[in-house]
């Protein structure tokens, strides 16, 4: 039995949330539906011009989210991310800290630094829009990794949104070669389609010669592969991972177990919020794998609690929500 389920690295961000118009976006010129990396200025100029809106804020980044996920589901979780020392980092350590994560930035004295912050602009069809502004997050290097934790998990989970750096994909390699050196499976989310658009190789070298499991959605499937066919994105993503899953939105997910194709029936909700549905559903389903169920199993809760999720505002679900649906889902 390994210390923990699942060693999460990603870019740590203290999420900002808020509630706008898609006329928001057209007047600050931001570009609707994807991930975009901005600088220091720009933040703050967003964040002054968005003041007028009302916000919740909280400890996130895509793999924060998921390894929070699999916390609140009773799993064990590590996560390798890089917060500097002022507010906006102790308040992500506490935050992640309450959630039952364990982290190397809580073991260490942290380096002067702005924390990493995300703009998530979420409308009224409940798209999401992410500003980034990586802040001390960008110098995540190998130096935000403990071998030990690594060796002593059962998958390793890269996040996608690390390839934009260079340090944070190299350290995103180097977490990989330890874990498959140590016999821990791999996992990689491609995060985003600009990701996948823009660092296509670059996310095939943290892949690895060896990925035990993939997370992507239909449209960054669609872009790693090359293809406007479902059906050739699978048979393409079948070179580069053992298994996978595509999630498709309300048409629920297509999962890959290695031998066959498995399709996960959607649940039926109206959805205000899709922020975060991705890195849950990474958690739930982790959890899943790690903790007994089939791979069929992993996605059928990967979709509930997904499902749930994408009905409220926010990119994570109270613990005993979840702790609900796997109850529910285990009767």
């Amino acid at each position: 039995m390994r210390e923990y389920h699942v060693y999460g690295v990603g870019n740590a961000l203290v999420d900002m949330e808020y509630e706008v118009p898609v006329s928001v976006l057209d007047a600050l010129n931001i570009d609707k539906g994807l991930m975009t990396l901005i600088e220091q200025d720009r933040h703050h100029a967003l964040s002054e011009q968005l003041a007028v809106h009302r916000h919740k804020r909280a400890c996130g980044g895509s793999a924060a989210n998921t390894v929070i996920a699999v916390a609140q589901l009773g799993g064990k979780a590590y996560y390798s991310g890089k917060v500097g020392d002022d507010e906006a980092g102790t308040f992500y350590l506490q935050d992640l800290l309450d959630c039952g994560v364990h982290s190397i930035a809580l073991e260490h004295p942290r380096e002067p630094g702005v924390t990493g912050k995300c703009l998530v602009l979420i409308t009224p069809d409940a798209d999401r829009t992410m500003n980034t502004y990586l802040g001390i997050t960008s110098e995540l290097s190998t130096a935000e990794l403990n071998p030990d934790a690594i060796a002593q998990s059962e998958y390793v989970y890269l996040e996608g949104y690390l390839v934009a750096s260079d340090s944070g994909r190299q350290a995103a390699i180097e977490a990989g070669r330890i874990a498959r050196e140590a016999g821990v499976a791999t996992s990689l989310t491609l995060s985003d389609p600009n990701m996948v658009n823009f660092f296509r190789d670059g996310l095939l070298e943290m892949a690895g010669p060896d990925l035990d499991l993939l997370f992507c959605n239909e449209a960054e499937a669609l872009d790693l592969s090359g293809t406007d066919s479902l059906t050739a994105a699978v048979d393409a993503l079948k070179s580069i991972a053992r298994r996978f899953s595509i999630t498709l939105g309300a048409k629920g997910a297509l999962l890959y177990d290695g031998d066959e194709l498995i399709e996960i029936a959607p649940h039926q909700v109206e959805a205000v919020d899709t922020n975060g549905a991705g890195d849950i559903y990474a958690g739930s389903f982790l959890y899943g794998i790690t903790n007994g169920m089939s791979f069929t199993q992993a996605g059928e809760l990967a979709s509930l609690t997904s499902s749930r999720l994408v009905t409220q505002f926010g990119p994570r679900l109270p613990r005993e929500t979840l702790q609900q649906l796997l109850t529910e889902y285990s009767a």
